[in-house]
């Protein structure tokens, strides 16, 4: 009995190392999962490698925002002294000329028949009207309010994307867009002595940059950076030709100093451009996206601070609403996506 019971657990033992060499890979050890702790702990250096990444995309926007800002002062201060066409023309001119050299030191042609499609065509039209009375804002408005209701872009993007390509835009991210609105009515205070016509003139440039944005969207995909930056500049070029042959403008060279403010603020546009690219390709775009509204801090300092404006509850109000609503239509704009 015992010989008998001792070859019925030989007989069990071996069908059980049969069935254990089954699921084993051929000439490999058995493969035993690791702990989770191991498990977590090969996965944190990918945790730390994607903060480091966020936060260097971060660092990227709040350079490129200071760039803008600093770019809108020195266009600013170079409207006081040359009519707007030709701060545009000169602009636009100088921007045209580094994005192409970029684009030629990288073997791409300057033309081809993409660069003329529909929503090509569209986006220069947008481009045109977004600059020009953005322009027109900065020179006779003041800056505080005119970098404020500028940050209403995204919030008209979502809202167009809704209205134009059929997004499904839940009631929340509607009610957030219609904060953002108030926030906007605040910074104009339309019903107030203080409101005058040309306080307009940012709400138009807002919409134009909006359509200039959406516009993008719907562009040819193989067109790169550089393109769409030079095809950007030149419309800005074209809109201060339109601008200056409108208001019967004498061509007349600017004087030094003019020229030296149009040329850095051409320099501090390239180099945002760059650093916008620079963050939206480093890093989550929910975590980096959120920077972008610094430039408020910087564009409202700027006024204070360089041009003597003076800052009311209304317009602090107003910042707060269109930053809040901004947050709160990328926070739910993620969570959608995960869900999806």
């Amino acid at each position: 009995m015992r010989e008998l019971d001792l070859l019925v657990k030989v007989g069990q033992l071996k069908d059980n190392i049969g069935r254990e060499r089954q699921f084993q890979p051929m000439n490999s050890k058995v493969a035993i999962r690791p702990p989770l702790e191991k498990r977590e702990s090969r996965l944190m250096p990918i945790g730390k490698a994607l903060q480091r990444q966020n936060l260097v995309g971060g660092l990227w926007m709040i350079m490129a925002m200071a760039c803008f800002a600093v770019e809108d002062v020195f266009v600013k201060a170079a409207s006081s002294s040359v009519p707007v066409s030709y701060v545009l023309i000169m602009f636009g001119a100088g921007g045209a000329l580094v994005f192409a050299g970029a684009a030629i030191s990288r073997g791409e042609s300057l033309f081809n028949k993409q660069v003329v499609s529909r929503p090509m065509l569209i986006r220069a039209v947008f481009e045109m009207i977004g600059r020009l009375f953005y322009v027109l804002a900065i020179a006779y408005t003041p800056l505080s309010s005119v970098t404020a209701i500028l940050q209403t872009t995204p919030i008209i993007v979502v809202a167009g994307a809704a209205l134009i390509f059929r997004e499904r835009v839940g009631w929340q991210r509607w009610t957030a867009i219609i904060v953002g609105m108030v926030g906007v009515l605040f910074i104009l205070r339309p019903a107030t002595d203080s409101f005058t016509t040309l306080s307009i003139l940012a709400v138009i440039g807002t919409m134009g940059f909006a359509g200039r944005d959406l516009a993008s969207r719907a562009a040819p995909a193989s067109l790169s950076t550089s393109m769409l930056g030079l095809y950007g500049f030149l419309a800005i070029l074209a809109a201060g030709i339109l601008f200056s042959i409108w208001e019967g403008a004498q061509f007349a060279l600017p004087g030094i100093s003019a020229m030296m403010l149009i040329i850095a603020a051409v320099f501090c546009g390239v180099l945002a451009y760059v650093g916008l690219m620079k963050a939206m390709r480093t890093g989550e775009v929910s975590a980096v996206t959120p920077f972008r509204y610094c430039r408020i801090l910087f564009g409202i300092s700027f006024g204070v601070i360089l041009f003597e404006e003076k800052l009311d509850t209304a317009m602090l109000t107003g910042c707060g609403l269109i930053v809040a609503s901004g947050l709160y239509i990328m926070l739910l704009s993620k969570r959608l996506g995960r869900v999806a």
